[in-house]
């Protein structure tokens, strides 16, 4: 029971649904007092002990469904019905004559005690048997350490090895020679056992290959370029933006708990607690105070960069837990803030809003400053970090890199995060190396990986 239901915590956690060493104790007490016996049951306390959202019911729902799903072999072989009329021509046949009518080999047919156990079973149709053994074999070829679909005929080879496909070889050569029927029939059943291997193999992939196919996806998308994205992949991108903010929030967000109370203030504890003869019933801590980041994102989303400022921005306001305040701004001829929208709005249709009132234009990075500076330049203050997301090509137009610099000196911090190549910034009309004079950090940021990274610096420089 025990590797069963470590089996199927793997299988739960590829699916999605996180299950805590603390969970997993608790699922696995439930079902040793209701058992196996009963299947609805088993689902219920696995699905009351396990999930926490109805995403996660549903997707535990499925894993169960397919993890209890036993694979048996095909009827293949004849049905009942044809094995008792050829028990009953075994009456008009002749002494010394097959039940097919032919002579009987002068060794005589092998009896079952000549047969493996897998023939046996096979010929007998013994199903708990076959799925009895098909458990065994699956254990023996570790069949739960499956993860890419190139590995399905390795597994398939052990399985069958497992079973004693070699013996079962033999004995199908020896019935040929000796009892054709038997053999026909022993044949055809060797053949619904391959494909009932395979299916449990296959199976095995979707439970325990899930999640490492989705890291491996994910791995890959971290890599791709943000502003190459195709549509059919948004929504597996911003789902990866999540979970990286996730990461980001349990990361950055426990330790400040921890660091709450401080640590013990041994002579305020004992001064406080003079009456009652220094036993400490008041404590008193020290407390060190930590700011959250301050931040005020700048994006352009212009068609050029528009794509990662929407990663960009879903990033930023997903982390809520670890940043106190941001303010974002778009832009691409002209500036206005969109923080509102953001908040209210789910991510595809906050961004559809923000494209329509600002996006898809030439970049003016001037006219944007001139903005920013006019009505919203109170906001930046020494605790604040200042992100600006673009790839600084102003269309040949005034960059108003002073404006830039007051900002700089305003704040706690000015990074500028360019999607483009470095081998780019500075030819055409690309202002970036005049604006990196007046930055703290200036970091290439074109894919995922790359966005975790800066974002991940600036929240710990708060730490």
């Amino acid at each position: 029971m025990r590797e069963n239901l470590h089996r199927f915590f793997r299988a739960a956690r590829g699916v999605g649904v996180h299950v805590s060493p603390a969970e997993s104790i608790d699922a696995m007490r439930a079902v040793a007092v209701v058992g196996f016996a009963d299947r609805d049951v088993l689902r219920d306390t696995l699905l009351l002990t396990l999930a926490k959202s109805e995403d996660e019911k549903r997707a535990l729902n499925d894993c169960f469904d397919l993890f209890f799903e036993t694979p048996t072999v095909a009827e293949a072989s004849p049905p009942a019905a044809e094995a008792e009329a050829g028990s009953e021509g075994e009456d008009a046949s002749a002494p010394g004559e097959t039940p097919s009518g032919g002579p009987q080999p002068a060794g005589g047919a092998p009896s079952d005690a000549d047969l493996g156990s897998l023939a046996q079973m096979l010929l007998s149709q013994d199903r708990t048997a076959l799925a009895a053994a098909m458990a065994n074999a699956a254990s023996a070829a570790a069949l739960s350490d499956i993860r890419f679909f190139t590995q399905r005929g390795i597994f398939t080879t052990r399985m069958l090895d497992a079973l004693g496909i070699a013996r079962l070889r033999d004995d199908l050569d020896r019935l040929t020679e000796t009892d054709p029927a038997a053999a026909e029939r022993l044949a055809a059943a060797t053949d619904a056992l391959r494909e009932a291997v395979r299916e449990a193999v296959s199976q095995a992939l979707l439970l325990y290959g899930r999640e490492e196919s989705e890291n491996l996806r994910n791995e890959i998308l971290r890599s791709a370029p943000l502003s190459r994205i195709e549509p059919r992949q948004v929504e597996a991108m911003r789902a990866l933006i999540r979970r990286i903010a996730r990461r980001l929030r349990e990361r950055y967000s426990k330790p400040r708990k921890r660091q709450r109370r401080g640590h013990l203030d041994v002579r305020r504890t004992l001064r406080r607690n003079a009456a009652w003869g220094g036993v400490p019933f008041l404590t008193a801590w020290k407390r060190k105070h930590r700011d959250k980041p301050k931040i005020v994102a700048l994006c352009d989303v212009s068609g050029s960069v528009a794509r990662v400022s929407d990663f960009f921005l879903l990033l930023i306001h997903s982390l809520h837990e670890v940043v106190s305040d941001v303010r974002s701004f778009a832009f691409s001829g002209h500036l206005i803030e969109v923080s509102e929208i953001l908040e209210t709005m789910p991510p595809e249709e906050a961004m559809c809003e923000i494209m329509a009132k600002v996006g898809f234009g030439s970049s003016d990075y001037g006219t944007s400053l001139e903005n920013f500076e006019k009505e919203w330049l109170s906001t930046v203050t020494p605790q604040t970090t200042v992100i600006v997301l673009g790839d600084a090509r102003t269309n040949n137009l005034d960059p108003r890199a002073d404006i830039l610099r007051t900002i700089g000196e305003r704040a706690k911090r000015l990074v500028w995060l360019n999607p483009e190549n470095r081998m780019a910034w500075g030819f055409g009309d690309s202002e970036m190396p005049r604006y990196a004079t007046f930055c703290t950090v200036v970091r290439q940021c074109a894919t995922a990986q790359q966005l975790e990274r800066a974002v991940t610096d600036i929240v710990a420089s708060y730490q």
